[in-house]
């Protein structure tokens, strides 16, 4: 049952403690209202670094007023009273008893630079987190024209992020969070299902275009046994082997999918019936395969952001390896996606090692000539 408040029982006991930035950002205001000069000292901080209204309120006031004569301002409250009456246009809710009480909790007024950048390490957890959020939502917006350059977009910004809070807080050496990373998200879409398997049937049926597919790997599959199936077929053809359902499923066999809940009977039929081109249905597989990537990306730096025992050190090196995984699939949907540039081809090629094969043309239609023996 839900607990019922006694008649004499203090209801804001419920309300949850504040968190220990708003401990601080009282000790820092503190400081600026019992000496103004203190904030020349302190840099990094602007109004929106504060956690609640009231704060920034107060701190854009102090900011915008000269700071008075110390002797005067000992003497005489007149530029309190000028900074609340300034404050109370943001936040009308600011009382001058609230504005003693922050003289009263500040410790120590010359610390108001360690103040503003524990202020600062708190601002740059919420601006990742709020990054964090926008990509997670954009990787799972189905109703964006074009979800991939969308949510890029938004790794981007999550990006300059990351880069800003380097540049207040480099990285040390080895300061990993310890936070455990969450798994990745596993997914039952049907259509990527279906997907998967019209790219493996007409894959096995035109084995040639696999080779340009270099952009897909297994690790796009959302389902284990065409995970595995794929690799089987780009086995095949890298060592220029017979490629059809029969030889794949002798490789299947190999690799020990048939043990993995697929019965022989169901990979031929898998890869039977083909439609359209391997490629098309690469870059489908790609398309959430990317989005898949950007979604955990988010959700890991959330993760880290919402364990307050990261510092800025902390989430910067664990934003940047979780950002580096996006960029290669990224970079693998670049090579997908874009037409390569046409070159000039010269007048006389060397085949080295390593350089593709010509496609095979069709037949000719002329018998060569035959070359005549001299008499």
């Amino acid at each position: 049952m839900p607990h019922s408040p006694e008649p004499d029982e203090d209801v804001l006991d419920a309300v949850a403690p504040p968190h220990p930035v708003f401990h601080v950002e009282q000790a820092l205001l503190g400081a600026f209202l019992l000496e103004p000069q203190r904030l020349n000292e302190v840099t990094g901080v602007g109004p929106d670094a504060f956690s609640t209204a009231a704060h920034a309120a107060l701190f854009a006031a102090i900011s915008s007023l000269p700071a008075p004569d110390p002797a005067e301002h000992a003497a005489h409250p007149q530029w309190l009273d000028a900074v609340l009456a300034v404050a109370r246009e943001q936040a009308r809710g600011l009382t001058a008893t609230y504005l003693h009480s922050l003289i009263q909790v500040c410790p120590w007024p010359p610390h108001a630079p360690a103040y503003a950048r524990m202020i600062e390490a708190e601002h740059c957890r919420r601006r990742l987190a709020a990054a964090a959020q926008h990509l997670i939502q954009s990787a799972r917006d189905t109703s964006l024209p074009q979800p991939v350059a969308s949510t890029l977009d938004e790794a981007d910004v999550l990006g300059c992020g990351v880069d800003d809070i380097t540049a207040r807080f480099p990285p040390h050496a080895g300061s990993l969070p310890r936070t455990p990373t969450p798994p990745q998200a596993t997914t039952h879409d049907q259509d990527a299902v279906d997907e998967e398997r019209l790219l493996l049937a007409t894959a096995t049926a035109h084995p040639n275009s696999v080779g340009q597919m270099r952009w897909l790997t297994p690790g796009d599959f959302t389902h284990p046994v065409h995970a595995g199936l794929w690799l089987c077929l780009t086995t095949l053809i890298r060592r220029d082997t017979p490629v059809d359902p029969v030889t794949v499923l002798w490789e299947a066999q190999h690799r020990g999918l048939l043990g993995a809940g697929a019965e022989p009977r169901e990979v031929l039929n898998l890869l039977a019936g083909p439609v359209g081109s391997p490629e098309h249905w690469g870059e489908r597989i790609l398309h959430r395969s990317v989005l898949a990537a950007a979604h955990h990306l988010g959700r890991r730096i959330e993760t880290f952001t919402n364990d307050p025992a990261n510092t800025p050190y902390q989430l910067v090196v664990g934003s940047r390896r979780a950002l580096a995984d996006l960029t290669a699939v990224r970079t693998r949907w670049q090579h997908a996606t874009t037409e390569p540039a046409p070159t000039t081809r010269p007048a006389r090629t060397t085949r080295t090692e390593g350089t593709a094969a010509p496609r095979a043309g069709p037949p000719p239609t002329t018998t060569p000539p035959v070359a005549r023996t001299p008499r």
